[in-house]
């Protein structure tokens, strides 16, 4: 089927699977190096096996990795696929949302990440039973905090998957497996270390897979200012609506809102974060490392986007989603890469593994925070205490 059929006035649909063998390869080697990524810091840190370097590396990470780690454990694929689809169908006024995250990562940086630090912690709830002196508190925060990243957790492992079952063919079931497996494999394998150096891999295969397509795609419909003139002409460039009211989809003062409680959500208290900026040697590389991360969460959220402008120059004549060639809002990247690029040897494959790389790289840290959560609260749990218990509620029936 030639690609003008896919989009033209024939409609014919979209084919279930475009990948070619060379496509499956480049996604198995995503996959397989990612293993030996978590095989081998296993290996290197298994004569040195305690708590501190599973949950912590030590707290003598490199801060080059660990910055990656922290930009790879923001972005995740329901970014790479969400944001894009965002610009798309509703216009650039989300971008004004960086205006809220970048005071906000200030604030951690100069607030919240010293106390954290210089406490020691391993887990963030620890800080509420050190602060509030209430062991229940701190129960309750653990709580939540777990149901947050399950519930979270399955939305990153689950909605790329409908999505990118136009590109792969894969059903949703074995992308689920296949992806579970090699995260769990390679963390408890390797622990936080595994998850940070493999971050590293993850992240550069997101950042060069968006930049491959939105750099063709460019070029195809006339450049950057062919793009930029296409969405305003569509009423795709909104970036300063003072409208007040609640049932407005997007203004800026709730953008601005949105990017400070991003900031809280991705960094601030969140629970992987915190291990990245606790695992580097000194309080102020950990400070640093918030402003690298600031600056690199900023480009990336930039460059995606661009390309739901890319997308919209693309499609500003016949829709996609109006015209029954995707099903969902979100799956109208992947139908780029399918329709303007599948001529292109490999390319599906990159574009797939960069997104696969941004489950992965969010379902690891999340992975690895909720087993430095657990192991915190049974390490509270010894015989004595168990004994001491059993003891008491033997006492209260006799009595």
């Amino acid at each position: 089927m030639e690609t003008e059929d896919v989009l033209g006035t024939s409609g014919k649909e979209l084919p279930a699977a475009k990948f070619t063998p060379v496509d499956y390869i480049i996604f198995s080697l995503m996959v397989v190096t990612s293993i030996g990524i978590g095989v081998i810091s296993g290996i290197r840190s298994r004569s040195r096996a305690t708590t501190q370097e599973y949950l912590l590396g030590s707290r003598t990470m490199s801060p080059v990795p660990v910055a990656f780690s922290l930009l790879g454990g923001a972005i995740s694929a329901i970014s790479l696929l969400g944001n894009p689809a965002e610009m798309y169908f509703f216009g650039t006024q989300l971008v004004m949302n960086l205006l809220g995250f970048i005071p906000g990562c200030l604030f951690i940086s100069q607030v919240i990440t010293p106390i954290f630090y210089q406490l020691k912690l391993v887990s963030i709830t620890e800080y509420l039973q050190v602060r509030f002196e209430s062991r229940l508190l701190r129960t309750l925060g653990t709580l939540c905090l777990l149901l947050f990243n399950f519930i979270y957790m399955g939305l990153c492992l689950y909605a790329p998957t409908l999505s990118l079952s136009i590109v792969t063919g894969l059903s949703t079931s074995t992308s689920i497996l296949i992806l579970g497996f090699v995260c769990t494999f390679y963390i408890t394998i390797g622990g936080v270390k595994a998850v940070i150096y493999t971050d590293v891999l993850q992240t550069l295969i997101l950042l060069i897979g968006m930049l491959l397509v939105v750099i063709i795609c460019t070029t195809d419909v006339g450049g950057v200012g062919s793009v930029w003139s296409v969405a305003e002409r569509g009423g795709r460039i909104i970036l300063f609506d003072f409208n007040t009211s609640p049932y407005e989809r997007h203004t800026f003062l709730s953008t601005v809102i949105f990017g400070f409680n991003a900031a809280m959500m991705h960094v601030g208290i969140n629970q992987s974060a915190y291990q990245r900026f606790a695992s580097v040697r000194t309080l102020q590389i950990s400070k640093n490392l918030m402003m690298v991360f600031m600056l690199g969460y900023t480009m990336v959220h930039l460059l995606l986007y661009y390309a739901g402008l890319v997308a919209f120059a693309s499609y500003w004549d016949c829709d996609p989603l109006t015209s029954g060639r995707i099903e969902k809002p979100d799956q109208i990247i992947p139908f780029l890469v399918i329709n303007k690029l599948s001529h292109l040897t490999g390319v599906a494959g990159v574009f797939v593994a960069a997104v696969y790389s941004g489950v992965l790289s969010t379902l690891s840290s999340c992975g690895n925070s909720i087993t430095c959560i657990l192991h915190i609260v049974f390490s509270d749990i010894t015989l004595e205490s168990l004994i001491s218990l059993a003891s008491k509620l033997v006492l209260n029936e006799f009595e």
